[in-house]
Order: C-alpha cells, then structure tokens, then sequence
C-alpha cells in the first residue's frame, strides 16, 4: 500500500487540516471526524463544534434503503466513553480508506450495508503563486457517489453544522444567491471590530435542496432524536424556524442535496463550510510565560483585521466565490497536486515535502490586514508556541519562498520595517500588533546574518529590483552591526572576518567564540551582500563584503576543522569569556569552573547550516568541499542514532525507543565534553534532520540522507503520530518546512529570475534513467521532465519565463532546442543551452539530445 494510503491502524492519529493559508483550518480525523476547529485566530487542538458532520442516504420507490454518517468505525484500543458528537452512536461506515496527498484528502467509505460507493473529498484550494486563492477561509467537500446496484437510486447527501456561537444575538438562516443555497450561522448585533465577532456558512450549488434552519430544540436528546428521525425517512426536510437564540444554547442547522443516480452512475455534490472571524488581537501577551513561552509586562489589545476579511465581506460572500469558482479552484489544485506528486524521488521523501504544506494551513500561519505574513514557531494545544516569524526557525523553511514569493518577501519587508533598530540589529521576534513597544528581543547571529543570504534568495526568485533597492540600506546596516560599537554582543568588533563575542542562536542560548556553526553565517551574509552590493553597483560595498567574507572563510576552514569535523574554538574553563557580557552567573558552573551551554569540541548537526543555505541560494562557497563531506560523514557517523532508547536524553522527547535519528550534538570518545552542554544536544529536531539530510543528498551521499528522511517519516506514519503535524516547540512545527529543500536537492534546482538563468541538475537521476519534478519560483511552475535518451522537457503549467539561458546539468549534446512548440537558436555550453536574445516561454522548452 502507498506512503499515501492510510487504511486501519495507521488513521489512529490523522487530523488533516483544511484552510487557507492564514485562515485557520479544520482537521480531518482518520474516520472522517471533523476535528480541530482552528478557525478562532488561535490553535483548538482536540475541539469539536458540536454535531457537525456529513451524512449520506439513499432510497428507492420502495422506501428508505439506508442512511449513514460519514464516518467510519474507531480504531481499537478504546479509551473511555466516547464523545457522542464524534457521531459514532448513529449508523455509520464500517471502514474507509484514506488517501492524504496534501492539499486533498479522498475518504472512500466501504460497507456492504449501504447500497453504492461514498467517496468524499476534502480540500482547500493549493495553487502556487496564487495566494488570493489559496487564502479562502473554507472547508470543501465533495461528496462523490456511485450507484453500484442495478436499479435507479435517489441518494440524500446532508451537510449539518452547529452554530458555533449560543446566546439571543444568534441566528440561523437560509438564502440563495443564484445557484448557491446556503445557510448563514451568525451573531448578530456585535460591534464589528469586536473580536468575538463570527459568522459560518454552509453552501451547496445543487440543484434540489431541502434544509432545516435549526434543529428541533427540547430537552437531553431531543434535538438529535427529532434529526435522525426526520433524515432518515423518505420525506425531504421541511424547515424549522425560530425567531431567536436562547441562553446557553447552540443552535444547529442541516442542507440536504439530492440527485437520482442510474445504475453504473456517479455524481457529485458540492458543499462548502466558510468561516469568518475577522477580528485578531494580541491574545497571548497576558498569558503566564509557562503557556505561551512569551511574557510582557505592557501589552497593545488593539484588533487587526484578518486578510481573508479585506477579500471577503463575511462567510457567505467567500462561500459564494469558492462555489462560483469551484471547478476552477479544484482544477488547478490538482494539477499542482499532480505536478507534485509526478516528481521521482522516494515516497519519504516526497512524503516529507508535501507533508509539512499542512503547516501553512495551520494556526501557525497568519495573514495581515494587508496580506503580509506571519508566523508563530508552531502551537500548543491553544495558544501559539513562540510568536514573531521567529529569524532564526523561519530561515530553514523553504516552501513559502518558492511557493508564494510574496509572502515571503512580506516577511522580509516587515523585518526591516519593523523588527530592524537604529543601530541595525533585527530582533529575531516581531510583536504584534504591528509597531508594538516594549520589551526588546535582542539579535541572533543565524536569525539575523541568515535575513541577509535570504533576502538574495528571494530577490533571485522574483527577479525584483526595485524591491531590493528599497531595501539596500537596511541591508547594509545589518550587515555592519557584526562590527558595530552598539553591538553589545560584538560579534566582530575587530573587523576581522571571524566572530569571537556572544552570539544568540536558535537552541535559545548563546555561544562565545569563534565556532563554526554561527561563522557561516557571517560568511554567508558577505556573500550574499557582496552579491547583491554588485546587483546594484555599490562597487565599495561590493569589495569590502568580499574581502571579509574571505578572511572568515579562511579562519573557518583553517582555525576551526578538526580533521572530522567543524567546531567551537573555547576554553570553557576560561570564566573571564561569559564575564567579558556580564553572563557569568547565568553561564558559570561553579562546581565544575566551566562555562555552560557551549558546543566546544562537540559536532553539532548544523555546523555547515549556512552552507546549506548557499548552495540552495546559489552563493560561493563557505566550507571546503572536502573537509564539508568530510564533516557531513562524520555527523552520521556520531549524530545518527539508530535507537533512541539507547540515548540519554534530559531534553524533550521527540523520538523514542526503537525510532531512529539525528541528535543536535554528540561528544566523540576521546573528546572534551562540557559538564553541561550545548542546550537540547539529545533532541532529535525533525527541521534540522531535514536540513542535514538534504545537504547530504546534494553532496552525493544519498544512502546516509535517505536514512534520515526515513527516520523521521517514519515516526508519522498515522499509528503513532499524525503525518501532517511535526512536532517540536509545539505541533505544526515551522521548521519542518526545511523538508522542501529535498525536492530542490534532489532536483538540483538552479533559478536567477534576474539573470533570466533556470535550470537543473538532478542529484536523484542515475545516468541514462528518467527523471521528473516539481518547480516553482517567482513567475511561473511546472514541472520537467528528463528522459533516459537525454533529451528534456520543461512545462510551464502556470505563468511564464524570460530566460536567457537553461542549465540541463547533464553531459548530453543538445542538437536542437524549442520554445513553445517552435524550434529556437541557441548556444551550446557545458551543460546549459543559451539564447542569442532573451525568450519569452509560456508553454514549454524542450532540448533534443543525440
């Protein structure tokens, strides 16, 4: 059975999220649950609204021939009493298989009791680029059924929804906006910019509908008495309607659909479940430092709209668009999902690309008033887990910027709009709402020296230099505040290429001393400003960057290699180093006269992060090619755990018992290993495995990569751990999103949308075999497509390109070239095709190799 393919014991844990990107979602439980209802601006782990769900029945001139829930039976063991809004007391589906290829999650229900096929599938419209679209706040269902008998059926499909809202101001109502039938769930009488402010809808584009604005309100069971009643018989719904809510009551609603299905036929119905609840504030900023990991003592409760409330006037109006647009929406969904998911590598591994999409659909992810993005580092079970676009757990995720370019260039414009300070440091946590005052985090050396590789990142994706412009100077104030005298950290006050003061990183300490790890990112950050400085001709910039960036590769790859691996260069008996901060009492072991939290001689899992991160955004090289694998090797060799039950580990737990994986740092025999270490050493960081488990793959060490991959996968397999929810300060970990460099690692993905140069060379193709992927930046995806006679076909699904010249990355000799279908001059090189005069290409370029 597929990687994809949850059947039985592996739908224990599913909750598969549904919504747009900053709206919010609703998880699907592995037997059809509707789960999570993480649509309040804030995480709802473990929530239920009510009796929501989806039913089916069918009948025939004879009567009723069933009716069911659409869910499925619970997986065994059991656990005390069961919820009866799970719906498991009312006749349901004995089983299902469920397919989860994000962004769609196909339920087919299996029981011979019910007379025809149930399918239905859940999504919300992934489309890259497009992230107006890929931002509804709704839940889609497509019920799909097929009469398998051989006489005529009239199959009833019911979606019911329970106001989430109780008290008098409430309301339930039906309405048609021409082909769309819904009922509005509403609170009526609310100040607007209140933050308890909600309103739900539940659509349907059918032709023939029947509904009941509200259920049958009594006493104890009433309601669901008088519901399964009247549903469950021949007789369409007749509507109910009362005037006004009542205290303490949520009121429910049901939209019935119906068709009549010939034998071998099948057809669809159409549901759609929106919500709107426009209003965010600052929540968490009260809340004890225990809940939240974030504590102030002045905080702004000031409301910001939600961006999908600018699009959408209220639920029924985007329940409108997403039914009016459907065909459009799911159609090109799917053919991102079948771009995707044609790419040839392992299924772990595209497992994990695809997997960890669900974090942006997730509470993690916001959307502001003006479309800028923002993130928490992950969620707790209600509230977020670490708020800010926290610098230094942003970087490793690679989906957003390839995917939707633009969010990510918002995040990098409200860093430098609000996080930067006058003497250049970002602090690596924004607060919101935006142009908070307050406490001030300080700068980390991998947050914010990794902003500046990234903002060459995105700028080669999109191309755009008027938006690199605006942002030169800035650029250049973070860059100097490494030597600056307001760094109080003085990371290089010396002006020497190397780092030797405190540097803050993301395991949450600091580290003092040159050390490998946070020294690549100084190097990295000159690069890329040396990069950029030439972009847009700042030739003094341009050759100051480069002559420090090579001091400090010079001092990296001479001072800090130890033969196997890189780094820290500390004296950890020396107190004067900590007492240099004044950090002596939070960094002195008195009982051991050594200085905590350091690394020192330990090999550490991101030692060669920044390169990492160099070569996916195309900049020089920082660690020596062979002292790089030769640490990569040896990171395998001591990090890589095939049991963690083996381990010590005081830290939290993220692998257990025979699981396997990569810890954050290991102390070979013979080595030097601090009283107390490096903070979270034993963890096994799910982002930070990807991350050195794509570097490996672009370093031709496969086996050993792939054997990462699979160790962390196989800790989500649904029996143990939901798939599509990485767990590491809390679930929907953003980290996890350095899952998405493997699909540019294996596809060795070359983009500078500036340069007009595109390109590929694939680290997954073995010589004279096929090869596909998946591709996306700033202007266009597709996917391409090598075949094992050496020619190559690139598609462009969505956009266009302006190239100049196409990297194949392999030896073939390339005889002819065509854009869009006509045959085209070009200019042969090692690997790579030129063209005399910049193309224009909207449907495809293809090379014939002899």
């Amino acid at each position: 059975m597929s990687t994809f393919t949850y059947y039985k014991d592996r739908q224990r844990t599913i909750s598969f999220p549904v919504g747009g990107l900053g709206t919010g979602s609703i998880g699907i439980a592995g037997n059809g649950c509707l789960i999570d209802w993480q649509v309040y601006n804030r995480p709802a782990m473990g929530t239920r609204n009510g009796y929501s769900h989806f039913a089916v029945k069918a009948q025939d001139e004879t009567g009723l021939l069933d009716a069911r829930v659409l869910v499925s039976d619970l997986e065994k063991p059991y656990m005390g009493q069961v919820d009866e809004k799970t719906m498991l007391g009312m006749p349901h589906f004995r089983e299902l298989v469920f397919e989860g290829r994000y962004p769609v999650a196909e339920l087919s229900f299996l029981d011979e009791r019910f007379p025809g096929k149930v399918t239905i599938r859940y999504y919300n419209p992934f489309i890259p680029l497009n992230d107006k679209d890929s931002s509804i706040p709704g839940l889609f269902a497509d019920l799909i059924v097929e009469n398998t008998t051989d006489h005529t059926i009239r199959y009833t499909a019911a979606g019911v929804v329970t106001n989430p809202n109780k008290g008098r101001c409430t309301s339930n109502h039906y309405f048609e906006d021409g082909r769309v039938k819904g009922i509005r769930f509403a609170t009526d009488g609310m100040e607007k910019k209140d933050v308890s402010n909600s309103d739900f809808t539940l659509a349907t584009d059918s032709e023939e509908v029947s509904y009941q604005e509200y259920w049958f309100r009594g006493n104890w069971r009433d309601h669901v008495e008088t519901y399964w009643r009247e549903f469950a018989s021949r007789k369409p719904l007749q509507n109910r309607h009362y005037e006004a809510g009542i205290a303490d009551y949520k009121d429910t609603g049901i939209l019935c659909a119906s068709q009549v299905i010939a034998p071998g036929e099948k057809k669809e119905f159409h549901y759609i479940l929106t919500w709107n609840v426009p209003n965010c504030s600052n929540y968490w900023s009260g809340l004890d430092i225990s809940t939240s990991n974030i504590h102030y003592d002045v905080c702004d409760r000031t409301p910001w709209k939600n961006y999908y409330a600018v699009l959408f006037q209220d639920s029924r109006a985007s329940a409108a668009y997403s039914l009016e647009n459907r065909p459009r929406l799911l159609a090109e969904t799917r053919e991102f999902m079948d771009a995707m998911y044609s790419t040839s590598i392992p299924e772990e591994a595209l497992d994990a690309v695809t997997a960890n999409l669900a974090i942006l659909r997730s509470p993690t992810c916001l959307r502001l008033e003006d479309g800028s993005f923002y993130g928490w580092e992950g969620c707790f079970d209600d509230v977020g887990s670490c708020e800010g676009t926290c610098t230094h757990v942003w970087n490793y995720a690679y989906a957003l910027p390839f995917l939707f370019p633009a969010l990510s260039r918002s995040i990098r414009d409200l860093e430098y709009t609000y996080s930067q300070q006058k003497d250049g440091g970002l602090e690596f946590r924004l607060r919101l709402p935006l142009g908070s005052t307050g406490r001030r985090f300080h700068s980390c050396v991998d947050g914010q020296l990794g902003s500046v590789m990234l903002i060459y990142r995105d700028y080669k994706i999109s191309g755009d230099r008027q938006w690199l412009e605006g942002k030169w100077e800035k650029i250049k104030k973070a860059v100097a505040y490494a030597w600056s005298e307001e760094n109080t950290d003085a990371w290089d006050r010396k002006k020497q290429g190397v780092l030797d003061g405190r540097q803050h990183h993301t395991l949450d300490m600091e580290l003092f001393g040159p050390n490998a790890w946070l020294q690549g990112f100084y190097v990295g950050a000159l690069y890329a400003a040396a990069e950029m400085a030439s972009v847009l001709g700042d030739r003094e910039a341009e050759a100051e960057y480069g002559q420090l960036a090579a001091k400090g590769k010079e001092y990296l790859n001479r001072e800090l290699f130890n033969g196997e691996y890189f780094y820290q260069k500390i004296d950890v008996r020396d107190s004067s180093i900590a007492e240099r901060f004044q950090a002596g009492s939070d960094y002195w072991n008195e009982e051991k006269g050594q200085i905590k939290y350091q690394i020192a001689e330990g090999c550490g899992i991101d030692q060669l992060l920044a390169q990492w991160h160099a070569n996916l955004c195309g900049l020089p090289e920082i660690f020596e090619e062979e002292k790089a694998r030769t640490a990569l090797a040896s990171i395998f060799r001591y990090n890589y755990k095939p049991a963690l039950g083996d381990i010590y580990n005081p830290w939290r737990i993220f692998a257990i018992d025979e699981e396997s994986g990569v810890i954050m740092c290991e102390w070979p025999e013979g080595t030097d290993k601090p009283a107390i270490p490096l903070t979270y050493a034993q963890e096994c960081m799910d982002g930070m495995q990807y991350q050195v488990a794509s570097h490996m793959i672009q370093e031709g060490m496969t086996e050993q990569g792939e054997r990462i991959i699979k160790a962390v996968r196989e800790k989500y397999r649904g029996d143990n751990r939901n798939p599509w929810c990485e767990i590491e300060c809390g679930s929907y970990y953003a980290r996890s999103m350095a899952s998405y460099a493997l699909l540019l690692s294996y596809s060795g993905f070359i983009y500078d949308a500036a340069s007009g140069v595109m390109g590929f060379r694939p680290a997954g193709r073995k010589e004279k075999e096929g090869f596909s992927s998946f591709w996306s930046m700033g202007s266009g995806w597709g996917t391409v497509r090598y075949e094992k006679d050496g020619s190559v076909r690139l598609v462009i699904l969505h956009g266009s390109l302006m190239l100049k010249q196409f990297v194949y990355g392999t030896g073939e000799n390339v005889t002819s070239v065509s854009a869009d279908g006509e045959k085209t001059a070009f200019i042969r090189e090692k690997d790579a095709v030129s063209f005399p005069e910049e193309i224009r290409i909207e449907k495809s370029l293809e090379l014939k190799a002899d």
